[in-house]
């Protein structure tokens, strides 16, 4: 599991609906996946083609926000006698910076590609779009930040859904850094900008603080509702990107695959082939270390 405290919750939001639990082709469960934070080709009508996020900062002095736009893109593999299967590659598909009074926009630019590895071949679909960010001032010398995401990305006019997914930045949310200033919590804001707050229109993504409590200087913005300040328990033994839940029952679950199962699971997806090994190689001490741990009980 990662040190970085930020970096370890956005993993787990990254692949939610990814690897929550390592499933195979021939699994009867999850066989329609990446049904999170999907922002879609403007041609496939069923589901959004725009992420909006809108979050209010306190200034200090001479604030400014770096974002971050990170996501999963689809890879279709195929490989000799086998069906194809989707993969995911993780993306920073954008990065800008905002400043007080100004707005900033990136292109999002993903190439098509290919490549091989032995008889497995992947290939990738051009992905376009844009990002716009800007600050709004409001009374009381704070600002309200908006970052909207648009996926542009040309295709037939009616796709099949996994047509479409190729086309799609999976998993999208949105990482902001403020130097200057302090995010508010959407959820318990202050009494001054609670009207501010609940004016907020975030579209298909959810902002929280992340970090150490109460810094306020990092947001996570994804489709997964989290509480303010969420935490990986230091219990858990790597990521099982499941929203930072439940590890004990995915651990323990991950151990009663067939071997049938394990072997499919090794030969088509590395990243599940590895939470399998790690999952496998765990003794009696590492389970009993997720078992019956009280996190929410503290001296008030």
């Amino acid at each position: 599991m990662s040190a970085d405290p930020v970096a370890a919750i956005a993993r787990a939001v990254l692949y939610e609906g990814y690897l929550l639990y390592p499933y195979t082709r021939s699994s009867a469960k999850n066989q329609v996946r990446w049904t999170f934070g999907g922002v879609h080709p403007p041609a496939w009508a069923a589901d959004p083609s725009v992420m909006q996020t809108e979050c209010l900062v306190q200034p200090a002095s001479g604030w400014r926000v770096e974002i971050a736009i990170r996501c999963l893109q689809l890879l279709r593999r195929t490989a000799p006698g086998e069906p194809v299967w989707q993969e995911a590659q993780e993306r920073t598909v954008a990065s800008l910076a905002l400043a007080p009074g100004a707005g900033a926009e990136a292109p999002v630019e993903l190439a098509a590609g290919s490549a091989r590895e032995g008889e497995v071949v992947r290939e990738w679909e051009r992905i376009q779009g844009l990002v716009r960010a800007s600050s709004t001032p409001l009374e009381g010398g704070a600002a309200r930040i908006t970052v909207r995401i648009e996926n542009t990305t040309p295709t037939a006019e009616r796709p099949e859904r996994d047509e479409a997914l190729l086309r799609t930045l999976v998993s999208t949310h949105t990482v902001l850094r403020v130097e200057g200033g302090r995010f508010c919590s959407l959820a318990d804001p202050p009494p001054g900008l609670r009207e501010a707050a609940a004016a907020c229109a975030n579209q298909g993504t959810w902002p929280v603080p992340v970090g150490e409590p109460g810094s306020g200087d990092v947001l996570l913005s994804s489709p997964i509702i989290l509480e303010d300040y969420p935490r990986i328990a230091e219990q858990s033994p790597g990521d099982l990107f499941d929203a930072t839940e439940i590890d004990e029952i995915l651990t323990l679950r991950i151990l009663t695959l067939s071997d049938t199962e394990k072997a499919e699971l090794r030969r088509t997806d590395a990243r599940a082939a590895e939470l399998l090994d790690r999952t496998e190689e765990m003794g009696a001490e590492d389970l009993m270390r997720l078992h019956g741990t009280l996190r929410e009980m503290r001296p008030l």
